[in-house]
């Protein structure tokens, strides 16, 4: 019986094609299942009439939107992951996929993240609301989310969009293990490297900016040499 591969959506920013490419190649490694991985690219939504929304000034990166339109290009049927693209994956994603449960519209790792700073990566400017985060990485079960028509996408504000107001309430986000959202240098550091037996962070977000922009190279401490070992890993297929 043929399987089908797990479908993920990753929020693309050009600033962020380095990161963009080692989470993919980071995916590809650890996976035991076939994966489809699409990325979010804003001028290709925009293209095909999907994506239509003015920068908002408290929007720091491209994607900040675009993460809802998962449901409208799954159809609205069955499950699709979205992830940031400012993530390294450190263990087989199928164990995340395998978290997935009827009963919510959304799964997601439920942080509570009160941010202390006002400016994050490249002076994008960093805003506080409830559920920050959640929307970082989501299992969406695409059925269940046809408010996120195109044009509630395009016209929500952010808060509707990230505090799940698509959703009939708090009843339908299910929660993800922690160690798949682990918010680097904001959360305390990991003590062990992770696989899928040790406890350890199996995904790591750089969501304050990461050791792909310049002025970033330390971010995580020992977990920005780790990002930096599998770019290296990944380059080494094309020497």
């Amino acid at each position: 019986m043929a399987i089908a591969p797990i479908p993920i959506f990753i929020g693309y920013d050009a600033r962020e094609r380095a990161a963009t490419n080692v989470l993919i190649d980071s995916l590809y490694q650890h996976s035991s299942m076939p994966l489809a991985i699409t990325p979010l690219v804003t001028p290709q939504l925009e293209a095909q009439g999907l994506y239509n929304r003015k920068r908002d000034p408290k929007q720091s990166t491209d994607f900040s939107f675009t993460r809802f339109l998962v449901p409208h290009l799954m159809g609205y049927q069955g499950w699709a992951l979205f992830m940031d693209c400012d993530m390294l994956c450190r263990a087989d994603i199928k164990a995340l996929w395998d978290q997935r449960d009827d009963r919510y519209g959304a799964m997601c790792v439920q942080h509570e993240h009160v941010p202390g700073e006002t400016v994050k990566f490249l002076g994008e400017v960093q805003s506080a609301y409830p559920k920050k985060n959640w929307s970082s990485l989501m299992l969406l079960n695409c059925g269940r989310c046809s408010q996120l028509s195109v044009d509630y996408v395009n016209t929500a504000s952010g808060l509707e969009l990230h505090r799940f107001h698509w959703l009939a309430g708090d009843h339908e986000i299910g929660a993800l293990d922690a160690g798949w959202n682990h918010l680097v240098d904001v959360e305390a550091a990991p003590t062990s490297s992770a696989d899928d037996g040790d406890g350890g962070p199996r995904l790591l977000h750089w969501t304050l900016g990461g050791p792909w922009f310049r002025d970033q190279r330390k971010m995580g401490g020992r977990l920005a040499a780790e990002w930096f070992g599998a770019r290296d890993d990944a380059m080494k297929l094309w020497n």
